[in-house]
């Protein structure tokens, strides 16, 4: 069976697209991190769809990168619901209201694209593929994104966007608050990080499970 036939590819391709829609939706800034997880995204499965089909395989090359894309997704999706949106429904803004781009834009960014990576690692080809060394790397970025905002800031009084999330401003409850913040989030996405690893494990017993019964996707 040709890979251009496969599930796995179109669902890929389905998360390129739902990425790329989010992105240009909307008019956010790469100074969020929101938007710096969705190019990651974007850019990743629109190299995986293009290696698929180069070697004909429905496993997703660089693993590594894979685990990570979907570490920075994950983040995006829940910092905003939980703490940004507060739990808040997205729905009722997709039908009503002057700014319904821009709220499908935020759909799409926080909640479209999270979900189709979330499925993606937990049922598609490669498994086993993530290990908890690989955490230190993936924390790379989201701790280095935190480094260059709190720098930048010192650095350049007069750079728009100084506070891209509530989180980094000292501005009323001072940097003891920020750091605060700051290694809250750490733990957290820590906690998060080896729940990705910990998907990549179930997924393996999921696939398991359901490949007696359907031919692999």
């Amino acid at each position: 069976m040709s890979v251009r036939t496969r599930p796995a590819l179109w669902w890929r391709v389905g998360i390129a697209l739902s990425a790329f829609l989010g992105l240009t939706l909307g008019n956010a800034s790469l100074v969020y991190f929101t938007v710096q997880s969705n190019v990651i995204v974007l850019g990743y499965f629109i190299g995986a769809a293009y290696w698929m089909l180069e070697r004909g395989t429905v496993d997703a090359p660089a693993p590594r990168l894979r685990g990570a894309a979907t570490l920075y997704i994950v983040i995006t999706g829940l910092v905003s619901h939980v703490l940004l949106q507060h739990g808040a429904n997205p729905l009722p803004g997709l039908v009503d209201g002057p700014d319904r781009l821009a709220h499908w834009s935020s759909f799409f960014l926080h909640y479209v694209t999270p979900v189709m990576v979330v499925t993606d690692w937990l049922l598609l080809k490669p498994r086993n593929a993530s290990a908890w060394r690989d955490i230190p790397l993936w924390l790379a970025f989201p701790l280095g994104y935190a480094a260059v905002v709190l720098t930048r800031n010192a650095l350049f009084a007069d750079f728009p966007l100084k506070y891209p999330y509530f989180f980094f401003d000292p501005t009323t409850k001072g940097y003891g608050y920020v750091w605060g913040q700051i290694a809250m989030l750490t733990v957290e996405f820590v906690v998060l990080a080896a729940a990705v690893v910990g998907l990549d494990r179930l997924g393996t017993k999921v696939a398991g499970k359901l490949r007696p019964a359907a031919t692999e996707a």
